[in-house]
């Protein structure tokens, strides 16, 4: 993972501007984000069981108290890697770790596609006119490298474990 070289210095800018109108509601923005991402995916809903309980409807998962965790825990994800855009290299050790956990749960590659397009969606749901073309691309970026390391923990699995 390419250290502060991968987003140019305005981009890095325009992610810590805007993350910190975001980050002060971490739970709020996490239910918009997840909602669209169960809007655009309904199949994922499976992934998240707590106590070997499913959950029957979006609703239903979006207001567990161990879902509500899983938002803060992915809003934190987001929070450290903001915090790191001058070396996101640090990370990936942490971030490979993070794709190998989400591979033995039954997460597929295919679907940080669509978490990443729920990400933009949430950025620009709760930043208005703000989150403007730039602040796309640079989020794209930023969110693009951290897949591209989780990806790097399904790389590193034995076959057919």
């Amino acid at each position: 993972m390419e250290s502060g070289m991968l987003l140019s210095g305005r981009q890095r800018a325009l992610i810590r501007e805007s993350w910190q109108r975001v980050s002060g509601s971490p739970v709020q923005h996490g239910l918009v984000l997840f909602t669209r991402l169960f809007d655009l995916d309904p199949d994922l809903l499976p992934l998240f069981q707590y106590n070997c309980k499913q959950f029957g409807s979006p609703q239903e998962c979006l207001s567990a108290p161990e879902f509500l965790d899983h938002i803060r825990k992915v809003m934190l994800v987001i929070d450290v890697a903001v915090s790191h855009l001058e070396n996101l290299s640090c990370l990936e050790e942490y971030l490979c770790n993070l794709g190998k956990k989400h591979q033995a749960v039954g997460v597929k590659v295919e679907s940080f596609s669509t978490v990443g397009e729920s990400l933009l969606y949430m950025l620009e749901k709760c930043l208005g006119t703000a989150f403007n073309p730039d602040m796309r691309e640079a989020w794209s970026k930023l969110y693009g490298a951290v897949v591209k390391a989780m990806r790097r923990g399904w790389e590193t699995l034995p076959e057919g474990v």
